[in-house]
């Protein structure tokens, strides 16, 4: 299901776009987005290659997954995740701060949705389950 985005940046070599639960770092073209595109199209690969490609290109980043965002000395927008690299984005001061405002709202309610989709997944996996009748 493809959700409209909050909030789009759109730069002369990449596009950002913020919907209320990803946060997506699209380039526009060269090797790199080639190499995006097949990152974003195999998630096995990604998962596997993660760090690899999270250094040559942007990935899409879920907001439950994000610490906070914030802008740095030369205004560039500074997206931290935990156990992975941080993410710089080459924004404008302004373009940077309004990001940040909305991420900062935006994820502690992505975290509260994943915090409420795992317990019930939890309660799930507990309930009783019937035994099987032995007969097939």
């Amino acid at each position: 299901m493809v959700k409209n985005p909050i909030l789009t940046i759109d730069k002369p070599h990449f596009i950002v776009k913020l919907s209320e639960d990803v946060l997506e770092v699209d380039l526009k073209e060269g090797a790199k987005k080639e190499l995006e595109d097949v990152a974003e199209a195999h998630p096995i690969l990604r998962e596997s290659l993660g760090v690899l490609f999270q250094t040559i290109i942007p990935l899409d980043v879920t907001l439950s997954a994000i610490d906070s965002a914030e802008v740095d000395d030369k205004g560039r927008l500074k997206v931290v995740i935990p156990l992975r690299r941080d993410i710089v984005i080459p924004l404008e001061r302004d373009e940077s701060t309004k990001l940040a405002e909305k991420l900062n709202e935006l994820i502690p309610v992505a975290k509260l949705k994943e915090a409420e989709k795992s317990k019930r997944l939890k309660e799930l996996e507990e309930r009783p389950r019937p035994k099987p009748s032995g007969i097939l």
